[in-house]
């Protein structure tokens, strides 16, 4: 979802770029050192593999370890290798989701389940093995090109009469195109931006019924909804999952608003602008 179109962004902006896919993999360094050493030169690497499937990862630890941490890890050192800077992406999973304000990049970090383990030591490894790396931490992200919970709420609204969507879980939506936007500035912006943590999502927060219900009301000014649909809250409990979702997961975006001078629409502004693109 991310790469996709990050890439579209970086032809768009004449940034010349290799992409990889699942025919590089990042978890066999030898692999990793040949492919660099065969490509043309670069000055940036983005990271945006990840183990993402939150509640099958609890079973399948060591794939999820491999790609989350040991995959950046190997990242960064040919990174380093090569004097390049490294643009990796993580999550909001970092936290434990019992704050009551916004997550700064210098909060402690405490995840609750395998994921959010291996993203955080993810982290952890990229910024020791390069010291010119970025860690770009984002949450509830949607876009074009992958399943996410706009395009799941589009469908079961257009199939359903009723639904129900948890109300006891607060974030913010990041559409995939601005996070995009972010990384290019970054990449844009060589040494001018110090090495480090940030966080980004589009800004204000919300919960993912209130979301839903941004998405119908939308969708059916914009047609993508022909149906009449009721769009019930619930709570988590009603919903169990493996892992618990972070009841608060909202991240306070002042530092990378400060040092990278970027301006960040409201979740409901890009969901319209998302929306209007699909449409």
């Amino acid at each position: 979802m991310l790469g996709t179109e990050l890439s579209l962004l970086l032809e768009k902006n004449n940034i010349p770029f290799t992409g990889t896919d699942r025919e590089l993999d990042i978890t066999d360094l030898a692999a990793l050192e040949t492919f660099i050493e065969n490509t043309a030169a670069f000055d940036c690497i983005i990271n945006c593999a990840a183990y993402t499937a939150v509640d099958k990862a609890e079973d399948d630890i060591e794939s999820c370890r491999r790609l989350n941490t040991l995959g950046p890890a190997n990242i960064a050192l040919c990174a380093k290798k090569s004097g390049s800077r490294l643009i990796h992406i993580s999550t909001d999973y970092v936290f434990n989701g019992l704050g009551t304000r916004p997550y700064r990049e210098d909060d402690p970090t405490d995840p609750t389940g395998v994921y959010g383990l291996t993203k955080r030591d993810g982290e952890t490894a990229a910024l020791e093995s390069n010291s010119l790396t970025y860690i770009i931490r984002t949450a509830w992200l949607y876009g074009k090109y992958g399943n996410n919970f706009v395009q799941t709420m589009l469908k079961l609204i257009n199939e359903r009469d009723e639904i129900k969507v948890v109300n006891d879980q607060h974030g913010t939506p990041t559409w995939a195109y601005d996070l995009a936007c972010v990384i290019v500035e970054f990449i844009k912006a060589e040494k001018n931006i110090p090495y480090g943590i940030y966080h980004y999502t589009n800004d204000r927060e919300t919960t993912w019924f209130d979301f839903a219900g941004e998405i119908y009301r939308l969708g059916r000014e914009s047609g993508l909804i022909a149906k009449d649909c009721i769009v019930k809250p619930c709570t988590s409990a009603e919903y169990p999952a493996r892992v618990k979702r972070p009841a608060y997961s909202v991240l306070d975006k002042t530092k990378i608003k400060t040092a990278a001078g970027v301006s960040i629409p409201a979740w409901e502004k890009s969901l319209q602008e998302y929306l209007k693109g699909d449409s």
